[in-house]
């Protein structure tokens, strides 16, 4: 969408797109997602802007490559991840819609292809791998690695925000070729993992691990720079990719980009499951949460 002259149609036809995509288009209102997100009409769409009511603050800024450009590699970017993955099933698909940026040369997205990373690998380093199980957490329960350094208590949580178990390596449902399935230290249990099968704690030998796939995955050979302007539309596949927002100035300028997620095919390990992020029991689903 080039030159926009308004944003009436968009919205609707927004959401119709995604819905190609799967059978299910998130509900951000009736999920575990803080208001300040909701868009103010649709709610298949979370809004990511810097300004009111969202206030959503850029990373902090990245220093430059080694040679001048976008550094994009972990952990000088910050905060890589798959959308959701504290989920069972996670969602399969993400689609970015930009309705106003920052200058195309700050806020640019960054995606790593997790199965050209993993094939990368030595196939006995794969085969290894191939037995792990990731476990990921909301960012707010209090499991991330300063949390668990600071002495903070893990949240009381209610069966619905559980901490949820992901195969290190998982099968793409339509390709069938694997991908590492992992997240940045903020999307990851640092409590009982982030490697259920591993020693746990950010000193541990499970939080060793991620740390080297995560500079494994973010090598510039397997990252594509999106340089947003608006009406860009990116659409991603969660179930092989990471991806992470890169900083940009907020006191200068507005940043709002809009996000739908798109479920039904996580693949045959996940069939019949029911939704983990479901509130039972008469709870609502924003009971306990507090703004990530």
């Amino acid at each position: 969408v080039r030159g926009l002259d308004g944003l009436a149609d968009v919205p609707e036809a927004f959401v119709a797109l995604s819905y190609l995509f799967g059978t299910e288009v998130e509900n951000v209102r009736e999920t575990l997602t803080a208001a300040r997100f909701f868009h103010p009409d649709h709610p298949q769409i979370l809004r990511l802007a810097n300004t009111p009511p969202c206030d959503h603050p850029p990373p902090p800024r990245a220093p430059v490559a080694p040679d001048g450009g976008l550094e994009v590699r972990h952990p000088h970017q910050t905060n890589w991840h798959t959308d959701q993955s504290y989920r069972r099933p996670p969602p399969d698909v993400t689609l970015l819609f930009a309705v106003t940026t920052p200058p195309a040369d700050q806020g640019q997205t960054l995606f790593a292809d997790c199965t050209a990373a993993l094939a990368a690998l030595p196939p006995e380093r794969r085969a290894r791998l191939g037995g792990l199980t990731g476990i990921h957490a909301a960012g707010w329960i209090g499991r991330r690695p300063e949390d668990v350094h600071n002495g903070v208590a893990p949240h009381a949580l209610l069966p619905h925000q559980m901490p949820q178990k992901q195969p290190l390596v998982r099968p793409h449902p339509v390709t069938g070729r694997p991908a590492l399935y992992l997240c940045q230290s903020r999307q990851m249990d640092y409590v009982d993992g982030p490697i259920a099968e591993l020693e746990p704690g950010p000193g541990g030998a499970g939080a060793a691990l991620v740390e080297e796939l995560l500079r494994h995955i973010t090598q510039p050979a397997f990252v594509y720079a999106h340089h947003w302007r608006p009406g860009d539309l990116v659409i991603a596949d969660n179930r092989c990719l990471l991806h992470a927002a890169t900083w940009f100035d907020a006191d200068t300028h507005a940043r709002e980009m809009w996000r739908t997620t798109v479920m039904g095919n996580p693949g045959p390990a996940y069939a019949g499951e029911a939704k983990s992020w479901i509130p039972r029991d008469g709870h609502s689903p924003m009971q306990g949460m507090e703004d990530a």
